[in-house]
């Protein structure tokens, strides 16, 4: 029977699972290749266990994963390899939050800067205390301004296309209300926003797919700036205000001049929850930050029994 230790947290309502043990060592060790190759390897020959550790009936669509590896570039406390219920994420923001709370829960870091590898390359996370965090992302931009996607009946909706460690279309004009009693509303209308978007040919750099939808309102409290709803790529919304995407919108309002460097930007997501953002730019690249909390909820050894017909999740 094969055992893998993890240990769960949540990031301003948006759970992450972080696995510690019982991967494979092709993966685990940076003996095994240079991170981007055990990627590959983890994509090629383990896929299975990505559904097998979130999927049902040991998960749920909405959880998110972390690898925690050994990592291949100096001075870094770990590298982390996000996955969700559809795929490999290039960055994670909440993860990243859930992952930095995790390593201190673990006494693998103190409070102070680390520094994080991932597929997209090495963020820092500062850890003020037990819970709070903040991220240090890769650099963000925006690729496309007033980005047209022609929608079914005859509708349509605008939007920019922006990077912020994954790729977005954020879209404000959409006449839709963002509210946790209307997710139902707001998954579908934003499937059907990626899915034209991959129909007619909109992307991201070199082609890129844009696999997250991220719609804006003004705020429910007036002591933020916004409010969001996020699709993922597995169709499951995003609890949190979403790292990567508040790190695209901030490439927007800077892009636009809504914001100064270093000006805070409070991102409200769909539960209430805040991320607190900023960024600096130094030689005409926006470096955003995310600031968040994140609390560890559960500590498991996940077994998967050889016999049992979902060992590899349902679906699989």
């Amino acid at each position: 029977m094969r055992k893998m230790t993890v240990i769960d947290s949540h990031t301003a309502g948006e759970p992450t699972r972080c696995v510690l043990a019982g991967m494979p060592e092709s993966v685990f060790r940076k003996s095994a290749g240079a991170l981007a190759e055990r990627v590959e390897r983890l994509k090629r020959e383990h896929d299975g266990l990505r559904r097998a550790i979130l999927c049902e009936p040991r998960g749920s669509d909405v959880l998110v994963g972390a690898y925690l590896l050994e990592p291949d570039e100096p001075d870094c406390a770990a590298a982390v390899v996000f996955f969700n219920n559809a795929g490999y994420l290039g960055m994670c923001g909440h993860g990243t939050i859930g992952v930095a709370v995790t390593l201190a829960y673990l006494d693998r870091i103190a409070a102070g800067t680390h520094r994080l590898q991932t597929p997209v390359g090495v963020v820092q996370v500062h850890l003020k205390d037990t819970h709070t965090v903040t991220v240090e992302n890769v650099p963000a931009y925006r690729y496309k301004t007033g980005a047209r996607v022609s929608l079914p009946g005859g509708n349509a909706v605008t939007g920019d296309v922006a990077w912020g460690g994954n790729w977005f279309f954020l879209a404000q004009n959409h006449g839709r209300r963002l509210a946790l009693d209307n997710v139902e509303e707001l998954t579908e209308y934003a499937w059907e926003i990626r899915t034209q978007l991959a129909a007619q040919d909109i992307t991201g750099a070199n082609g890129a797919e844009i696999d997250h939808i991220e719609l804006f309102s003004p705020p429910l409290d007036a002591a933020n700036h916004s409010r969001n709803f996020v699709l993922c790529p597995g169709k499951a919304y995003d609890r949190s205000p979403c790292g990567t995407g508040t790190s695209a919108k901030l490439a927007c309002l800077i892009a636009d001049g809504k914001i100064t460097p270093g000006e805070a930007w409070r991102q409200e997501g769909i539960l209430g929850t805040v991320f607190e953002g900023r960024a600096r730019v130094e030689n005409d690249m926006v470096h955003p930050s995310i600031t968040g909390s994140a609390y560890i909820t559960a500590e498991a050894t996940l077994l998967f029994d050889r016999e049992d017909p979902f060992q590899n999740g349902i679906g699989a």
